[in-house]
C-alpha cells in the first residue's frame, strides 16, 4: 500500500507546474533596452506585472501540467507578442501544443544525433556570429547542402527546431528579432517532393503562430526558375505581414546591397570561414543540449479534446486548447 501511494506520488509530482521563479536581471545594453521600450512597450515595472501574470495563468491552467517559468522562457512569448500577455499566454498554448502533436519534428532535438549532426556540419543552415546594424540575429540556409535524397523533411524540420531552441533564450535576439538569408543556388527537384502539402501547411503554421521568434527579414537569393513554384506554394501559406517582409534577390551581389557582407561566411564575402562559423555555433549547440533536452519534461494534456491530433492538423488547435485561455482570470 505504501509503494503504491509512493508511486502515486511520484507521478503526480512529474506533471506540476515548475516553480522556478528567478530573481531577473535584465542583460539587455542600454541600446537594446531602448529598442525594447519603443517597438514593444518593455520597461523593468512592465515585464515585472507581466511575469507575475503570465506565471499565475500558468498556475492555474487545467491543461498545463509542466511548463518552464524562468523569465527568459517566458520573455521569448511576452516579447514576441509586444507584452500582450493574453496572447502571449496563446502562444505558449500552441508552443506547448504543438511538441505534443508533433513530436517528430520538436522533440528530442539532439546534436549528437548522427544524422541531424550530419546536416549541420554539411551548413545546410547556420546562424552567423556576427549580427546586422540593428543587432538582429542572421540565419544563413544554403539549400546546396541538404541532400533530399539522403536526408527526409523530417530531419530537416528536426534541425531548423534544433537550431531555434539553441537561439531562443537569447535576450537580444528577443527584442531585436530574426533575418534570414536563404541561398537557393544548387537546389534540385529533389526539394519538390519532399514535403506533403499538409505537412508543409502545418509546419508554416507552426513557425507562424507557435514559434516564439520576431521575424523581421527574409531574403531568397539565385532562386532557380523550375524552382519558382516550390517557393511560392511555401509564401503562398505565409501570412500578409510575412510576405510583405521577403525580398527576392537575383543574384549574391543584389543581396549584398541590402546586407553588410562584412557579417556574411568568408564564402559569400565575409571574413569568418563557414567551417568555423559551423564549429563555433555546433559547440554552443553541445553546451545547451541538456537544457534543449529538458524541454521535452514540459507537458500539456491534449487527450481532453478529441478534435486535435496530428492528422487533423494544428488548426484545430484554435477551438480546442488555445481557445480555453479565454476562460482563466489574469490579474
Amino acid at each position: 500500500m505504501l509503494e503504491t501511494e509512493a508511486m502515486h506520488q511520484r507521478s503526480t509530482s512529474e506533471y506540476e507546474t515548475t516553480k522556478d521563479f528567478d530573481s531577473y536581471v535584465c542583460s539587455l545594453s542600454s541600446e537594446m533596452k531602448i529598442l525594447a521600450k519603443e517597438e514593444l512597450h518593455e520597461d523593468d515595472n512592465v515585464r515585472q506585472q507581466a511575469l507575475n501574470q503570465f506565471r499565475e495563468w500558468i498556475s492555474k491552467h487545467p491543461s498545463i501540467k509542466k511548463c518552464r517559468t524562468d523569465s527568459v522562457f517566458l520573455l521569448r512569448f511576452l516579447r514576441t507578442k509586444k507584452f500582450s500577455v493574453p496572447e502571449a499566454c496563446e502562444m505558449l498554448e500552441r508552443y506547448l501544443t504543438i511538441r505534443q502533436l508533433f513530436p517528430q519534428w520538436f522533440s528530442k532535438l539532439d546534436i549528437t544525433e548522427p544524422v541531424i549532426s550530419e546536416i549541420f556540419d554539411n551548413g545546410y543552415i547556420v546562424p552567423l556570429p556576427q549580427r546586422d546594424e540593428n543587432g538582429r540575429q542572421i540565419i544563413l540556409s544554403v539549400a546546396r547542402n541538404f541532400d533530399p535524397y539522403k536526408y527526409t523533411s523530417v530531419q530537416m524540420a528536426r534541425v531548423h527546431s534544433l537550431i531555434c531552441e539553441g537561439l531562443l533564450d537569447d535576450e537580444q535576439s528577443q527584442v531585436a528579432g530574426y533575418v534570414y538569408i536563404n541561398d537557393e543556388s544548387g537546389i534540385n527537384m529533389g526539394f519538390a517532393s519532399l514535403w506533403s502539402l499538409s505537412d508543409l501547411r502545418n509546419m508554416i503554421k507552426c513557425i507562424q503562430n507557435s514559434t516564439p521568434m520576431r521575424h523581421k527579414e527574409t531574403h531568397f537569393m539565385n532562386i532557380p526558375h523550375f524552382a519558382n513554384r516550390i517557393i511560392e506554394l511555401g509564401v503562398s501559406l505565409l501570412s500578409e505581414k510575412l510576405k510583405n517582409r521577403i525580398t527576392v534577390h537575383k543574384s549574391l551581389d543584389a543581396l549584398k546591397e541590402k546586407i553588410n557582407p562584412a557579417i556574411l561566411p568568408q564564402e559569400y564575402g565575409g571574413t569568418i570561414p563557414m567551417a568555423d562559423i559551423i564549429k563555433q555555433f555546433k559547440l554552443k549547440l553541445l553546451q545547451k543540449r541538456e537544457a534543449i533536452l529538458s524541454l521535452d519534461d514540459m507537458c500539456i494534456e491534449i487527450t481532453k479534446y478529441p478534435n486535435i491530433s496530428s492528422n487533423n492538423g494544428i488548426s484545430d488547435v484554435d477551438v480546442g486548447v488555445v481557445g480555453s485561455f479565454r476562460k482563466l482570470e489574469v490579474d
